[in-house]
């Protein structure tokens, strides 16, 4: 089993405009409400991906994927009838706060997307009791467990830290900062911070691809046994202890890149439970990454298109040195 757990899920609204204009009067083209936020997003891409090829040897169609996350109000409701439509298997925690909404507004004439992001309610001793009670629970069951998202309010910095420790799979880690940090101490075994957020964690620019290889050994010695950062449209990097991968993405035509980071965590679970090697399983979250950016809605994944993406990357191997170059692709 797969769980994807996370506080600060989202009920998005996506507005699409034909330019949008600052300080004047925006009048939409189009205006679509979805479920989302990071673990939304993973439980949902999971979801599609869990009766998928991408499955190996592991038996079609039994691969159970689980997401378990904290919603109130009437948007936490509107996420629960979504998820139960879908029949995507979840746990909800009951929060006395609303659901935060977070709003894209995508460009057509520049391709731009801007964010609003509302953050999450302050979160309570009780409702952080039920959702540590529930994650013990579910944990037991997983295989691989991806914890991913800001913390609210309310909740220590150690959290996913002391989550962790009630884990006997495998840990994807998707957040930043001071929780990030906190967590290397249980070792997961792959974070995945974007570029930007690789520097906020480690309060230093990263400025050059040597700058991001050192920040990610870094982040291996402190525990992490691997380190995938992930750059937009960029190059994806891939790091142990001892090793070093790339991935260049695939040339997709871009809609709407939101969530993409999260699908790559999805896909990277999905071929962790496939029995790839990390670097193979981060190329099927590569994959997934770039269907994704196809769509209007985040998550919205279609597993043969996936399946056609992923032919077209390779894993490229980088020598461990102070100047890294290519030797090798597979």
């Amino acid at each position: 089993m797969i769980l994807a757990a996370g506080l600060s899920p989202a009920w998005q609204q996506t507005v699409v405009l034909d330019r949008l204009e600052t300080g004047a009067v925006n009048r939409a083209t189009e205006v679509r409400w979805c479920a989302s936020g990071k673990v939304l997003n993973v439980g949902l891409a999971l979801h599609a991906l869990s009766s998928s090829p991408f499955l190996g040897t592991a038996p079609r169609g039994t691969l159970d994927c689980r997401t378990l996350a904290l919603v109130g109000g009437t948007t936490g409701a509107a996420i629960r009838r979504e998820f139960a439509e879908r029949k995507v298997a979840a746990r909800w925690i009951d929060a006395a706060h609303p659901t935060r909404v977070c709003t894209t507004i995508l460009d057509r004439t520049t391709g731009r997307t801007t964010e609003l992001v509302e953050n999450a309610g302050t979160i309570s001793s009780v409702e952080l009791d039920a959702f540590r009670l529930a994650f013990r629970e579910e944990a037991k069951l997983a295989q691989i467990v991806v914890l991913t998202g800001s913390l609210p309010a309310g909740a220590p910095p150690t959290l996913y830290c002391d989550l962790m420790r009630h884990v006997a799979g495998r840990v994807i880690l998707d957040c930043q900062g001071e929780p990030l940090l906190a967590a290397l101490a249980a070792r997961p075994f792959v974070v995945k911070p974007n570029r930007e957020e690789l520097g906020r964690t480690l309060g230093r620019a990263i400025d050059t691809d040597n700058d991001l290889h050192s920040a990610m050994r870094e982040m291996n010695a402190r525990g992490a046994e691997w380190v995938v950062v992930t750059h937009g449209k960029h190059r994806v990097w891939i790091s142990s202890a001892n090793s070093l991968h790339a991935i260049d993405p695939p040339s997709v035509e871009l809609v709407n890149p939101i969530g993409s980071g999260d699908c790559l965590a999805a896909g990277i679970a999905i071929g962790i439970a496939a029995g790839h090697a990390l670097p193979d399983a981060a190329a099927l979250g590569v994959a997934v990454a770039a269907e994704n950016v196809r769509h209007l809605l985040p998550a919205q994944i279609d597993p043969v298109a996936v399946a056609g993406l992923l032919t077209t990357l390779r894993v490229a191997v980088f020598t461990v040195q102070r100047r890294e170059t290519p030797h090798a692709e597979r």
